[in-house]
């Protein structure tokens, strides 16, 4: 490991001990980084290593709202906004308990690779709320949104900060928020994405990521195995967005997903699963997915989330959330015959079990590179924002499919480069890198 990279990784380790999340991701990016480093003398010079993983600024406020009974509640609000080398930040909020300074931080560090990827001039941040919408009323969520909007509002903008959703945050708590800053700033304009169809939003936004993640393991299925998923068995962790329009793009694909989850546990259905039932269930009356099986009595349902590793598939796409396999899932899978592992999620293979898949010489397919068809959409709706004016559903899914295509062969083509053409990961992160740090270094020392 070159030095710099390792007395940045020490020093990250010794001022952030508790900050597992961001250490994770700082570790799998930068220790991709060994080729390029030796490479290119300039990023020692400018010290570009240590200025990439730091985020510009943290944000860290706290939201007062009132629940449906008058009483007064209180959250902490975030944005990290990480890097703006090449396009105003860009990058979701999620409202989940779970949220913290440490899981803000690795999102908003992968989103800076994952926005350069899509070419697209967007640099990377990421925020959010340990407020939790499941349970609150629609009156409760749009307090909380709007208070929550009351201390964001000063610090985004749509050359500046562009915001958009992520978990805990859909159609719903994206038009609150969009609604409250429209009020304080007394303006249209297109700091929020995802917003609905009526007031800026783009076709395909919702069924962005998961369609291209579709995209994405199309393109690798046929340019590594000379294979499609024509026929193919498919595991999809999750249920909610990403994972039921991953399901139906891979279902017009040919394949046939066997298995799909929450966090109770895992339906098997040996017929293929019931897309329709299934969206009925969590979209139609936000229940919990074991409910399939009144209606499927063939299905089968397992009691833990991770078991749907242990199915014989010969897709795995994880869509739920970070470090959703680890090492020993990873064995399973391999063991079972796996060709391939794209993410849907976030970071949904701990770093032991990317290793594994890419020593194995399986497709594996990192977020930050397949997962990008989200963000890539909301920088189409920034675009058509800023042009007012809407491309149609066809356009739009087009535009998509071409960014995804591109994506991989960019980073194929740069895993190659390096000799290592079944490590799309190094590839994902030197080829965003590369772009970030030639901007950075253009733009000085600021």
């Amino acid at each position: 490991m070159h030095h710099v990279i390792e007395e940045t990784l020490n020093q990250l380790q010794t001022q952030y001990p508790y900050q597992k999340e961001y250490l994770q991701a700082a570790k799998e990016i930068l220790t991709s980084f060994d080729p390029i480093v030796e490479r290119d003398p300039r990023l020692e010079k400018y010290q570009i290593i240590q200025r990439f993983v730091i985020p510009d600024r943290i944000i860290h406020f706290k939201v007062c709202w009132r629940d449906d009974k008058g009483n007064v509640q209180v959250n902490n609000g975030f944005r990290v906004q990480f890097n703006n080398a090449i396009g105003p930040y860009k990058g979701g909020l999620r409202f989940h308990k779970s949220v913290n300074e440490s899981i803000l931080k690795f999102l908003g560090l992968e989103q800076v690779l994952k926005n350069s990827l899509t070419t697209l001039p967007m640099g990377g941040g990421k925020g959010g709320s340990d407020f939790d919408p499941h349970g609150k009323s629609d009156s409760e969520v749009m307090s909380f949104c709007q208070a929550f909007m009351n201390e964001l509002y000063k610090y985004i903008g749509e050359f500046t900060d562009v915001p958009a959703g992520d978990i805990g945050v859909g159609a719903r708590e994206v038009g609150y928020l969009y609604g409250q800053y429209r009020k304080l700033v007394d303006r249209n304009d297109g700091v929020l994405t995802g917003k609905g169809l009526s007031f800026g939003g783009s076709l395909i936004r919702p069924e962005a990521t998961g369609y291209g993640l579709c995209y994405f393991t199309k393109n690798a299925l046929e340019k590594m195995n000379n294979t499609s998923f024509e026929g193919k068995n498919v595991s999809i962790s999750g249920s909610g967005n990403v994972a039921t329009f991953a399901a139906d793009k891979v279902m017009q694909f040919g394949g046939k997903v066997l298995a799909m989850s929450d966090s109770d546990g895992v339906i098997y259905d040996k017929n293929g699963i019931d897309l329709k039932a299934v969206k009925e269930i969590k979209e139609g009356r936000r229940g919990r997915i074991r409910e399939y099986l009144e209606n499927h009595k063939d299905a089968l349902f397992l009691d833990d989330p991770h078991k749907i590793w242990t199915i014989d598939a010969d897709i795995a796409l994880p869509c739920a959330t970070q470090n959703e396999i680890n090492e020993e899932d990873a064995k399973t899978l391999l063991k079972n015959g796996i060709i391939a592992v794209c993410e849907g999620a976030n970071m949904p293979s701990t770093n032991e079990a990317a290793k594994l898949f890419i020593d194995n010489k399986i497709i594996y397919g990192p977020a930050k590179a397949s997962n990008a068809g989200g963000v890539a959409v909301s920088g189409l709706e920034m675009s058509q924002n800023s042009m007012r004016y809407n491309w149609s559903r066809e356009e739009v899914d087009a535009k998509l499919y071409s960014i995804m295509t591109n994506i991989f062969d960019n980073i194929y083509a740069t895993a190659k480069e390096f000799n290592n053409p079944h490590n799309l990961l190094q590839g994902a992160n030197i080829y965003g890198f590369k772009k970030v740090s030639e901007a950075m270094i253009a733009q000085g020392v600021n």
